[in-house]
């Protein structure tokens, strides 16, 4: 059973949650970062030029090593990262206009992004040994309020 991190009036905000997402924990912080207190159409549109490699994202976090973009400095296009953020977005819309709430006027109220469960998995070497290879998973958190 998956917790949010914060405690909301469920009168006033909508939730959404994103489990055991196959994609970057280092991308998906960033993409948080970028769009924590847009409005959803916004972060709608922003995700949608990122995932069409239009606008790059700016890498606040773990930058080191990381190609510069022109006008931003390090960043990149994280495509997969971007497409589970905009399924998780569109998610809490839903959940909003379930709700009643207008979904024209809703923000990002809080997001997070973080390490979710890591699925083991081996890769056969030589003489009869063996290497780890597991696969790591995102959990994302978003919580969107309407705005006055």
């Amino acid at each position: 059973m998956q917790r949010y991190s914060t405690d909301v009036d469920p009168d006033k905000a909508a939730k959404a949650y994103g489990y055991e997402l196959h994609c970057s924990l280092k991308d998906s912080i960033n993409l948080a970062h970028a769009i924590r207190g847009m409005k959803t159409e916004d972060a709608r549109k922003y995700l949608e030029e990122i995932i069409s490699m239009k606008r790059p994202l700016p890498a606040v976090f773990h930058n080191r090593k990381r190609a510069h973009q022109k006008g931003i400095g390090p960043g990149s296009f994280p495509q997969k990262a971007a497409r589970y953020m905009l399924k998780t977005v569109v998610n809490a819309e839903n959940n909003a206009e379930y709700k009643g709430f207008d979904v024209e006027n809703m923000k990002i109220s809080h997001i997070s992004a973080y390490g979710g469960r890591i699925l083991k998995g081996i890769m056969p070497r030589a003489q009869g040994r063996a290497t780890d290879k597991n696969k790591k998973t995102t959990n994302i958190e978003i919580i969107i309020e309407e705005v006055e």
